[in-house]
């Protein structure tokens, strides 16, 4: 599964830069979300660098015996290089609609 299109490219150049979901006066648009199929692990795209090819967004990963929700960057190199169990990677949620963040993650 190809995890960027010119399609997002485009809407991420619309939406432009946009202040991290620290507080409550903001409330960033998430327009992408990626997933671990076969595991931990959900980041939500709020901002997209097409020359670095790096995200900005919220990461909630929760395995076994941890557990971690923050804001930070993530590269596309990272996620498509991952291989999970039977050799899944990392996958693009083809049914999300862009939403304000606060409404996808309460």
């Amino acid at each position: 599964m190809k995890l960027m299109t010119k399609e997002l490219e485009k809407r991420f150049a619309e939406v432009g830069k946009q202040e991290p979901g620290l507080n409550e006066e903001t409330n960033p648009i998430v327009i992408c979300k990626f997933f671990n199929p076969t595991g931990a692990g959900t980041w939500f795209a709020t901002e997209y660098d097409p020359v670095d090819k790096i995200f900005f967004g919220f990461v909630s990963i929760h395995g076994k015996n941890s557990g971690c929700d923050e804001w930070g960057e993530f590269s596309l190199e990272e996620l498509e290089s991952y291989h999970g169990m039977f050799g899944l990677g990392i996958e693009r949620d083809l049914h999300f609609t862009e939403e304000k963040f606060k409404e996808i993650y309460k």
